[in-house]
């Protein structure tokens, strides 16, 4: 009786410690994620990049013909208050906080290529 009990314990022994070789515990608890950044961005990638941002924005009235020119308040239309949600969106996509002074100059697509293109922390 007592081998029979020893035989089972070993093999609930052998069953755990496999299964803890496969997958060790709490490593995933300790593993955070790792986030790589391009050293830096190209003028076509930043203006695709904020071009969708402004054509994701839900208070633009052309967004399927913007462009480097378009401008926030001729041609999309929006308002100061609507540009600064722009702007907000458009630095979440790139990871940055912009200046409020620099943000109360930035009115078009251009001018925001121009501004994270000379954005070292931008990703």
């Amino acid at each position: 009786m007592l081998s029979s009990m020893l035989r089972g314990s070993s093999v609930a022994l052998r069953t755990v410690s496999a299964r803890s070789l496969a997958r060790p515990v709490g490593v995933s608890a300790m593993m955070s994620p790792i986030r790589l950044y391009s050293s830096s961005l190209n003028k076509d990638e930043i203006s695709t990049r904020i071009i969708d941002v402004v054509k994701a924005f839900d208070k633009t009235t052309a967004s399927a013909q913007v462009t480097n020119e378009t401008h926030f308040a001729k041609d999309l239309g929006l308002d100061s208050l609507d540009t600064v949600e722009l702007l907000v969106a458009i630095e979440e996509e790139f990871d940055i906080e912009i200046p409020d002074k620099v943000a109360d100059e930035i009115k078009s697509v251009g001018e925001a290529v121009k501004y994270i293109e000379t954005n070292p922390e931008a990703n």
